[in-house]
């Protein structure tokens, strides 16, 4: 390689690096032609294939972008129902609750109203079971005085009176006793 380049480097004058001699420019004017051509050749061969791929490509891509805007429109489409169907389900959750309290309101009232009346019947029996258990004892207690008062009226006469004596007090007492009113 050292030897190509040293008879490369002795081929030009002495003092030029460069030089634009004749057979530089047409070397120069031959390689512009063969790019011009090239890029002519390459135009008319690709330039058509290249576009085709271009327009495909941008049309691939429209159709994506379109199949992308129509999923996120039926996306929006769902959210939006989604949303629609929460919103419904919040608002059956709510009547749902009002209709629970509304429910236990009125079974409390409705406990309320029953305890009331079985305390009110609770205690008209009790009211009904205390004068029964009175008048009971009311007359009771006249049996035991018409008992005591028997017998004291017994020992007093006989102690006191003859047998004809004790019979006429004794039916004047019972007679006063059947016709006398007992105090309630």
């Amino acid at each position: 390689m050292n030897a190509g380049t040293a008879i490369l480097l002795a081929a030009i004058p002495e003092g030029r690096v460069f030089g634009l001699d004749q057979q530089a420019l047409i070397s120069i004017g031959i390689q512009l032609f063969n790019a011009a051509v090239l890029a002519a050749v390459l135009a008319y061969v690709l330039y058509k294939p290249v576009r085709k791929f271009l327009r495909n490509r941008t049309e691939r891509v429209s159709a994506q972008l379109g199949r992308a805007e129509g999923e996120m429109a039926k996306a929006d489409e769902l959210k939006g129902q989604y949303e629609q169907k929460l919103d419904d389900v919040e608002q059956e959750r709510a009547g749902i609750l009002e209709a629970a309290h509304r429910a236990a309101a009125e079974k409390s009232r409705q406990m309320l109203a029953d305890a009331q009346g079985d305390a009110a019947d609770t205690r008209d029996r009790a009211l009904v079971d205390i004068q029964a258990e009175r008048e009971r004892a009311q007359e009771e207690i006249r049996r035991q005085i018409i008992e005591v008062a028997s017998i004291m009226a017994e020992k007093y006469v006989t102690q006191a009176m003859d047998a004809a004596t004790q019979d006429k007090l004794f039916a004047e007492a019972m007679a006063e006793l059947e016709g006398a009113a007992w105090q309630e």
